[in-house]
């Protein structure tokens, strides 16, 4: 029986909810963490763990979302990290990129991932951030062009 101690609550609910999963998921093989970003005035964010979508969410600030997957990341445990950031707005996704290999000291793999025809699906979702969720997370399920990054601690 998996036990779970308080000290769990120190964490935001999206690696409550992976830590859950990964001590129900002991044998399961495919634990990447996979964070679909749909950058734009609000950005959209997509997490998935164990094959499982744990976060839908979206930002209005690029610093807050990156203090949040900077949260993500370094709250669970995964054989691969990977973060794919759709191209729509490379002004905005590479001043994410940016803060998050100043502040986040441990690697992970970067993919940037072509977006067309990923809000034409969900036209008729207009709600504020219900498409920039739905983006992200078909983001999230498509490859790029993948990087790796090694953290700037290691590299410079």
């Amino acid at each position: 029986m998996p036990i779970l101690h308080e000290d769990i609550f120190e964490h935001p609910p999206t690696v409550i909810r992976g830590i859950m999963m990964q001590k129900l998921n002991l044998d399961f093989e495919e634990n990447d963490l996979i964070l679909g970003i749909d950058p734009g005035e609000r950005t959209g964010l997509s997490v998935f763990y164990y094959g499982k979508e744990i976060e839908s969410s979206f930002h209005s600030s690029v610093e807050e979302l990156v203090a949040h997957i900077i949260r993500v990341l370094g709250g669970l445990r995964a054989k691969r990290k990977i973060v794919k950031i759709g191209n729509g707005n490379m002004g905005i996704a590479k001043q994410i990129v940016t803060m998050l290999n100043l502040n986040f000291c441990s690697s992970f793999e970067l993919e940037f991932v072509d977006e067309s025809k990923t809000s034409m699906k969900i036209k008729n979702f207009n709600q504020r951030g219900k498409r920039d969720m739905l983006s992200a997370k078909y983001i999230s399920q498509r490859d790029g062009y993948r990087h790796s990054i090694l953290p700037l601690s290691m590299t410079g």
